[in-house]
């Protein structure tokens, strides 16, 4: 009876129910994503290694003027203003699997009629790692290295076309938009080109491109190791350099200098000129400003001394 006991003991009792689970695990989970958008599938593995090796990377110098940094410009309104603006890009990266609005149809369209860019299907994870968590909203554009020239570059060129110089450069000027303004006015003035510090200093970034109106892809910028060593040969080379400061000797529609080759130096908006470079002037004038106004942005003080150049030479 003991063994008969044993045996029955071994035998299982009333179970809990499985709640319909069973059920559940049979039915269907809808579509099967692709294989790209799957963890751990092989095409997921190559697309994100695709995109990894595409992200933003200093590029190493080149030319005789060196090259910036690659840029990202992130966010649907911002990637559409960008391509609308004309800055020059090699790459659309597109979310997967996003939400095909407006803004996304108009910058695939346009990435797609400026030809050369590239497009990018991405899993969200990587274009969250790729712009440090920044808010992309599924759009990334990268923007490449701006190729600078070198300052000696500018003043060849005028004389090649039997012109004298008419060159800007900025001293302390760190906003891009206030150097995008200064080439448009470069260009529209018919200038040769601006000059900026290699550091502290704006670059030609997204935003200095979109502030150009498109004359950045006409006027070239030079970047300068030492600004005060690129004015001195400037001077060496027959220019005039003459620096905007608000206590100048001259009010800038006197100086005939203007009418040569030159160089105008602006600084920025708060401190002025540096010492170094403000030595290095061989003038010092002003802009008259009976409204009372103790200063003007870098763009604005540019676009003035500008217009007096191109009237004397004109």
């Amino acid at each position: 009876m003991a063994a008969n006991n044993r045996r029955m003991s071994g035998k299982k009792g009333a179970q809990v129910g499985s709640g319909g689970q069973r059920r559940k695990g049979l039915e269907g989970k809808g579509p099967t994503p692709p294989a790209e958008a799957r963890k751990g599938h092989k095409k997921n593995r190559i697309a994100g290694a695709r995109a990894k090796q595409l992200v933003r990377k200093p590029s190493p110098r080149g030319g005789r003027g060196g090259k910036g940094t690659s840029e990202m410009v992130v966010g649907r309104n911002s990637v559409v203003e960008a391509l609308r603006e004309g800055v020059p890009a090699t790459m659309l990266y597109v979310q997967q699997f996003i939400d095909n609005d407006e803004r996304v149809r108009e910058a695939l369209q346009l990435a797609a009629d400026r030809g050369g860019i590239h497009l990018m299907e991405a899993p969200r994870p990587e274009l969250d790692r790729m712009t440090n968590g920044l808010n992309h909203q599924g759009l990334v554009l990268q923007v490449p290295p701006y190729e600078y020239a070198h300052p000696e570059d500018l003043a060849a060129a005028a004389y090649d076309e039997g012109t004298d110089p008419l060159i800007v450069a900025l001293d302390g000027v760190t906003d891009p938009r206030n150097l995008g303004a200064v080439v448009r006015s470069v260009s529209a003035f018919g200038g040769h080109g601006v000059v900026v510090p290699e550091r502290r200093a704006a670059g030609m970034t997204a935003g200095a491109w979109k502030t150009s109106a498109g004359a950045a892809a006409r006027t070239p910028v030079a970047r300068a190791s030492n600004l005060t060593r690129a004015l001195e040969a400037y001077k060496k080379a027959g220019l005039v350099v003459v620096g905007l400061a608000a206590d100048g000797e001259a009010e800038v529609g006197d100086l005939e200098a203007l009418g040569g080759p030159v160089v105008i130096v602006v600084g920025s908006e708060g401190k002025g000129l540096s010492r170094l470079v403000g030595e290095t002037c061989d003038f010092r004038v002003r802009i008259p400003m009976p409204g009372g106004t103790e200063s003007l942005n870098a763009g604005v003080a540019a676009g003035v001394v500008l217009y007096e150049a191109s009237r004397k030479r004109g």
